[in-house]
């Protein structure tokens, strides 16, 4: 097996971990029996696909069905996932020595561990938000420790040698071909991919109009710019006025709000009055019920456009600054007194 970087293709990684198509069920089941066999266990004896992760709790969370916990048996995700894992950091580690390592991992799986993470965090959440009561809550909290996150185990695949021989290789061929799945003595379950996943530029779950991640049975995660958001909510959004934006209870939400109308069209409408202009700009103050003021600074750059016009922009400075060049200085990490620009663009 290969220890060196330049084996390891990360855009083959980055493409799973973001993967939208239908599974490949075949080559993931195979992958399922490879995982087994190579932690010294027998085959699961079936291996059952379920739509997305909710539908995958639904099928566990039957005590009287026939994948309660006396059918499936016990979870052997620590023989299947933990300890091959385990094992072969510690190989690499031995073998690279501590500074080694750390160029590897942030040359590999460092480029995806935080957009990997922060998704499966946000699916965590969505299924816990699902239960019905905290009884439910505490038995999907359990199942949840027991499941192999399959595509989304793509950053730590990533660092390591998972071809043909090593003993990650059946679990990097169900995270190249599948989701989530939730290895057991006698049964796996094993999950389809999302069917549409939206990010912003930051790599954050982000859109407007519909679910941020959405699975083929229905199972959806709603966010803007990477905070958590109803549904119903999203909505709205196409109908807001300064009225309702101002009306809305929940900070966060109002923010989002703020973002969607435009800081420079609420200011318009709702008949701001500027607090502070000097040859750098304006400063307005947008003061908010229940939350901290907003504050912008209106520049306009001084180089025209080809048109002859000028662009107007607008910078969101923090809520304590007191004056236009205060807050452009900010922008540039100065203060007032040492922003002193020898042209300004």
């Amino acid at each position: 097996m290969s220890d060196n970087d330049n084996d390891i293709d990360t855009d083959v990684w980055r493409v799973a971990a973001a993967a939208t198509a239908p599974a490949n069920r075949p080559e993931a089941e195979a992958g399922v029996r490879l995982a087994y066999r190579a932690a010294g266990l027998r085959e699961p004896e079936l291996i059952v696909w379920a739509d997305s992760p909710r539908a995958a709790l639904g099928l566990l969370l039957d005590a009287d069905g026939p994948w309660g916990t006396q059918a499936r048996g016990r979870s052997v995700r620590e023989a299947v996932r933990s300890a091959p894992w385990a094992a072969e950091r510690d190989r690499l580690q031995g073998r690279l020595g501590p500074r080694g390592w750390g160029q590897r991992w942030n040359a590999t799986g460092g480029r995806l561990w935080t957009n990997t993470e922060r998704l499966t965090d946000r699916i965590r959440a969505g299924l816990l938000e699902l239960a019905e009561d905290r009884a439910e809550e505490a038995e999907v909290r359990l199942l949840l420790l027991d499941a192999v996150l399959g595509q989304h185990d793509a950053a730590w695949l990533c660092a390591f040698d998972t071809g043909p021989g090593s003993p990650l290789h059946g679990m990097a061929e169900v995270a190249r071909s599948a989701g989530w799945w939730w290895p057991y003595e006698r049964l796996a379950v094993v999950c389809e991919r999302p069917v549409e996943l939206h990010r912003d530029e930051a790599g954050r779950l982000d859109r407007g109009d519909g679910p941020a991640l959405g699975f083929r049975d229905g199972f959806a995660l709603h966010a803007w710019r990477g905070m958590p958001v109803p549904a119903e909510f999203l909505d709205g959004l196409g109908s807001l006025t300064p009225e309702r934006i101002r009306d809305e209870e929940n900070a966060e939400l109002r923010r989002v709000m703020l973002e969607h109308y435009g800081y420079d069209r609420y200011l318009s409408e709702s008949a701001a009055e500027p607090v502070h202009r000097d040859e750098t700009g304006v400063l307005w103050r947008i003061p908010l019920p229940d939350d901290e003021d907003v504050v912008m600074v209106e520049v306009v750059n001084s180089t025209p456009e080809p048109d002859g016009t000028s662009r107007t922009y607008w910078l969101r400075v923090p809520p304590d600054t007191r004056t236009a060049k205060q807050g452009v200085a900010w922008t540039f990490g100065l203060d007032e007194q040492a922003y002193v620009p020898l042209r300004q663009t």
